[in-house]
C-alpha cells in the first residue's frame, strides 16, 4: 500500500498539505499513516523556499519506517557540486547555470555547514531505483539494461564515494547508466533547431519519452515536452535500438523529474510520472497505489 509522491524541489508547506490529503499524520517527529507508506521518487532540494523543512520530512519519515526516498539528479548533483577533483574545482562545474540551479539550496543552508554536509551524507544512503513483484521507481528513466548494469555496479542500489568520482568520467557505462536513470534520455533535434528550458538556458537536445518505439514516432511526438517548431518527421534510429523501450507489458513504473503541466494523467497503462512542475506554480502530486493490476486516473491526489 504505497503513495508515490513526485519531485518536491523544496516546498515543504505543499508536501504537508499532501500528506495531510493523504491521511498522514505527524507523531513521534515523523509523518506516518497506519496503513501505508510513501515512496518519494526524489528532487527534494533547490529552486523552492522551504528546502531545509523538506528534507528534514523526508528524512524523518524514511529513519521511522514510514517512507522510501530514492536519489533525483538534483541530490545527485549536489554532491558532485560539493566534490572536489584532485587537480582542483569540483566533479560538478561550478559554472553560472548550474551555481544558479543549486542557488536555494546553498542560501538556506547558509552558517548551516554541519548540517548540510550531513544531508549530503544522507544523499549517499538513497537508492537510485526500487522494484517489488509489482512495480518498479526511478526518478527519471526505468531502462532494464541501464538498471542491471546498476544493481552489479553499486552497493546496495547506492552510490559510494568512489562511484562518484568514477561516475562523472564522460562516456563510461557508469557515466551514461546514471545519467539516464536520473536524468532521462535525450535525443538532438533536427540541425538548426534549439529552444529554451525552464531556466533560460539554450538547449538542443530533447526529453524523449523512454516508453514509446523510437521507429513509429516522429520528433514532435516523442518529445516530453510540447516544442512547438519540432517537425513531424522521422527520427534518425541509426544510434538507436527501436527495440530498447519500456515495453507495455513491463512492470507498473512510477518517476518524476519530467515538469509536466495541467492536472495529472497517465501516459499508459502502466507509465505513471508523478512531477507537475510545483517549484514553477504547478501542482504536487501523489499516485495512491493498491496494487490495481491496472493504473487509474481516479488514484491522482494533489495540492
Amino acid at each position: 500500500m504505497i503513495d508515490f509522491i513526485g519531485d518536491i524541489h523544496g516546498h515543504a508547506d505543499k508536501l504537508e498539505a499532501l500528506l495531510h490529503k493523504l491521511g498522514y499524520e505527524k507523531a513521534n517527529g515523523a509523518y506516518a499513516h497506519p496503513e501505508r507508506k510513501v515512496l518519494f521518487v526524489g528532487d527534494y532540494i533547490d529552486r523552492g523556499p522551504l528546502i531545509r523543512e523538506t528534507l528534514e520530512i523526508v528524512k524523518a519519515m524514511v529513519d521511522h519506517g514510514h517512507a522510501i526516498a530514492l536519489m533525483g539528479n538534483h541530490e545527485y548533483n549536489a554532491l558532485c557540486f560539493h566534490y572536489q577533483e584532485s587537480e582542483g574545482g569540483h566533479l560538478r562545474k561550478h559554472l553560472i547555470k548550474n551555481i544558479i540551479q543549486h542557488f536555494e539550496t546553498l542560501k538556506q543552508f547558509q552558517n548551516r555547514q554541519e548540517e548540510y554536509e550531513a544531508y549530503l551524507d544522507w544523499f549517499k544512503t538513497l537508492p537510485l531505483y526500487y522494484e517489488t513483484e509489482t512495480f518498479k521507481a526511478v526518478h527519471a528513466c526505468w531502462d532494464n539494461h541501464n538498471i542491471e548494469y546498476l544493481r552489479k555496479k553499486l552497493i546496495n542500489d547506492r552510490l559510494t564515494d568512489d562511484l562518484i568520482y568514477e561516475s562523472v568520467k564522460l562516456g563510461t557505462e557508469l557515466n551514461d547508466a546514471i545519467d539516464q536513470t536520473l536524468k532521462g534520455k535525450e535525443l538532438t533535434m533536427p540541425e538548426g533547431l534549439s529552444f529554451e528550458d525552464k531556466d533560460g538556458t539554450e538547449r538542443k537536445e530533447i526529453r524523449i519519452k523512454w516508453w514509446e518505439d523510437p521507429s513509429k514516432m516522429n520528433y514532435k511526438t516523442i518529445s516530453i515536452e510540447p516544442l512547438e517548431n519540432l517537425p513531424e518527421t522521422s527520427i534518425d534510429t541509426s544510434k538507436m535500438d527501436p527495440k530498447d523501450h519500456y515495453k507495455d507489458t513491463d512492470k507498473k513504473v512510477f518517476f518524476g523529474h519530467y515538469w509536466l503541466k495541467g492536472n495529472p494523467s497517465l501516459y499508459k497503462d502502466n507509465i505513471c510520472c508523478l512531477d507537475y512542475s510545483v517549484a514553477k506554480g504547478g501542482l504536487l502530486v501523489a499516485y495512491r497505489y493498491n496494487n490495481e493490476s491496472t493504473l487509474d486516473n481516479e488514484n491522482f491526489i494533489y495540492v
